[in-house]
C-alpha cells in the first residue's frame, strides 16, 4: 500500500519550499481580494452591500483579463528564468506592462460608456443600480493601475521572490482600509462620502502599489527591469508566439469572468435579499481562493523552473507530491469554513434575520466549493506551466458555461427553486466532474512542455 502512495510524497525540505513560496503568495492575493473584501465589509455598515458587489462585477471582469494577460506572458518569463535567459525576461515584463496597460484602459472606457446598461443587466433595483453607478464613476481608474499590478505580481512570482508583492500589498491594504475608515464615515475632518469614499480608497490603494513597484524594481536593481530598449522594443516573431498563448488563456478568463457573473445574474432573479446573502458568501470564500491560489502560483513557479531548465522528469515528479498536499489543505478549509459558518457571517451587519440564515446556509456550500478548489489548482497549475491551455479552457470556462450556468438558471427558471444555497449546491456539480476530468488530462502528462525549448525564444 505505501509503494502505491510513495511516489505522491516529497521530502520535508520540497514542502518547506512550498510553504514557503505558498504562503506569502497566498497573503498577497488575499490582500488584492482585501480590496473588494473592505468594501464591502465596511459599506454593509451603511447598507450598500449589494449595490458595491453589483458594480464589482465589471472590475471582476477587468481583473480577470488584466490577470489572464499577465500570467499567460508569467508562463513565458518563469521558464526564461528558469534557463537563465534574463535578455528575454525583461521584453515579457514589459511586454505584460504594456499589454496589461491597454486592458484596464478598455475596461475603462466599457465602465465610463456602458456602466448602467452593465448594471442593469445584473439587478433591476433603481436605487441600487444608482449608487452602484456612484460608486463605479470613481472606482473605474483602479482599473488601470490594478491591471499594471498584476505584471509586477506576476513576475516577482515567476523569478520566485514574493515576499516582495506581500509587502507592497500589505502597505496598499493599509492605504485601503485608512482612506475608507476617514472617507466612508467622515471621521479626522475628512468629509462624510458614503459610497463614495470606498471607491476613492481602493482608487488611492491601487495606484500607490504602482508606485512602490516602479520605485523599489529599479532601486534593488530586479532582473527583469531595464532600459526602454530593453523592455519595450520586440521582435514580430517574439510578440507572434507569446500572443499565442496569451490569447487561449484570455479567452479563458473573458468566458470564466463574464460567466461568474452571470451567476449574478440568476441568483438576482430571486431577489436583493438572496444576493446580498451571496455576496456575503462570496467575500468570505475569497480569503480561502486567496491561499488557494496562493498555493497555484506555488506550483506554477516551481514546476515552471523545473520545464524552463529542461527537467521534465523533475516536474512531473513534482506535481504528483503536490497532491496530497491538496488534499489535506482541502479537508482542512472544508471543516474550518463548515464549522465557523455562522461566526464568519457575523462579521457583516445584515438587513434580515432570512438574509443571515441563507447567508450562513450559503457559506456552508461554499465549504465544500473552497475545499475542491483546493484540489483543482493542482491541475490548473501544472496546465498553466507547461502551456496546455487548451485543455485548461475547457476544464475552466468549458465546465462553467456547459454545466454550472445552466444548472443555474435551470434550478431558478424551470424547477422555481428559491433558496439560493440551494441553487448554489446544485451548481458544485460543475466543480466535481471539473476534478475528474481535470485529474485524467493531468495524469496524461502532456502539460509538461519545455515553452523556451518548444517555440525557441531564447534565442532571438
Amino acid at each position: 500500500m505505501f509503494e502505491k502512495i510513495r511516489p505522491y510524497i516529497g521530502s520535508k525540505d520540497f514542502y518547506k519550499k512550498v510553504t514557503s513560496m505558498a504562503i506569502p503568495l497566498g497573503l498577497q492575493q488575499l490582500i488584492t481580494s482585501c480590496m473588494g473584501i473592505i468594501d464591502s465589509l465596511m459599506v454593509s455598515w451603511i447598507g450598500e452591500v449589494t449595490s458595491v458587489g453589483t458594480a464589482a462585477q465589471i472590475e471582476t471582469l477587468c481583473s480577470s483579463s488584466s490577470w489572464a494577460l499577465a500570467a499567460s506572458i508569467g508562463i513565458f518569463t518563469v521558464q526564461f528564468f528558469g534557463a537563465k535567459d534574463f535578455k528575454q525576461l525583461k521584453k515579457s515584463f514589459g511586454l505584460s506592462m504594456v499589454i496589461g496597460l491597454l486592458c484596464g484602459l478598455i475596461w475603462f472606457f466599457i465602465a465610463t460608456i456602458f456602466g448602467k446598461q452593465i448594471l442593469s443587466f445584473y439587478v433591476q433595483d433603481n436605487e441600487v443600480i444608482s449608487n452602484g453607478l456612484t460608486y463605479l464613476t470613481i472606482v473605474k481608474y483602479s482599473y488601470l493601475f490594478l491591471a499594471v499590478e498584476y505584471a509586477f505580481n506576476i513576475t516577482y512570482r515567476s523569478i520566485q521572490q514574493p515576499h516582495v508583492p506581500l509587502m507592497v500589498g500589505i502597505s496598499s491594504i493599509l492605504m485601503n482600509i485608512i482612506t475608507n475608515y476617514l472617507l466612508i464615515f467622515g471621521y479626522c475632518g475628512f468629509p462624510k462620502l458614503g459610497i463614495q469614499g470606498a471607491a476613492l480608497g481602493t482608487c488611492m490603494a491601487h495606484s500607490s502599489a504602482v508606485f512602490i513597484h516602479i520605485v523599489y524594481a529599479y532601486y534593488s536593481k530586479q532582473l527583469f527591469v531595464g532600459k526602454i530598449s530593453e523592455m519595450f522594443i520586440y521582435s514580430t516573431s517574439f510578440i507572434k508566439e507569446v500572443m499565442n498563448k496569451t490569447c487561449s488563456l484570455l479567452f479563458n478568463e473573458l468566458f470564466f469572468g463574464f460567466g461568474s457573473t452571470l451567476f449574478i445574474k440568476a441568483f438576482g432573479l430571486l431577489g436583493t435579499g438572496a444576493l446580498e446573502a451571496y455576496y456575503v458568501g462570496a467575500k468570505i470564500a475569497e480569503v480561502f481562493y486567496a491561499f488557494a491560489n496562493g498555493f497555484s502560483n506555488a506550483i506554477e513557479s516551481i514546476i515552471g523552473v523545473s520545464l524552463g531548465a529542461n527537467n521534465v522528469n523533475k516536474a512531473k515528479e513534482e506535481g504528483k507530491y503536490l497532491i496530497t498536499f491538496a488534499i489535506f489543505c482541502a479537508i482542512g478549509c472544508f471543516a474550518f469554513v463548515f464549522h465557523a459558518s455562522g461566526l464568519l457571517v457575523s462579521l457583516f451587519q445584515l438587513s434580515s434575520h432570512s438574509v443571515v440564515k441563507e447567508a450562513n446556509l450559503i457559506v456552508k456550500v461554499f465549504a465544500l466549493k473552497i475545499a475542491l478548489r483546493f484540489f483543482v489548482v493542482i491541475i490548473f497549475a501544472s496546465l498553466r506551466a507547461g502551456g496546455d491551455l487548451k485543455a485548461l479552457t475547457l476544464l475552466d470556462s468549458g465546465m462553467m458555461w456547459g454545466i454550472g450556468i445552466p444548472l443555474a438558471f435551470i434550478s431558478v427558471y424551470v424547477f422555481h427553486i428559491d433558496s439560493i444555497a440551494l441553487v448554489f449546491m446544485i451548481c458544485q456539480l460543475e466543480q466535481m466532474i471539473r476534478v475528474v476530468l481535470g485529474m485524467k488530462r493531468y495524469s496524461q502528462g502532456k502539460w509538461a512542455v519545455n515553452l523556451t525549448k518548444s517555440f525557441d525564444l531564447c534565442k532571438e
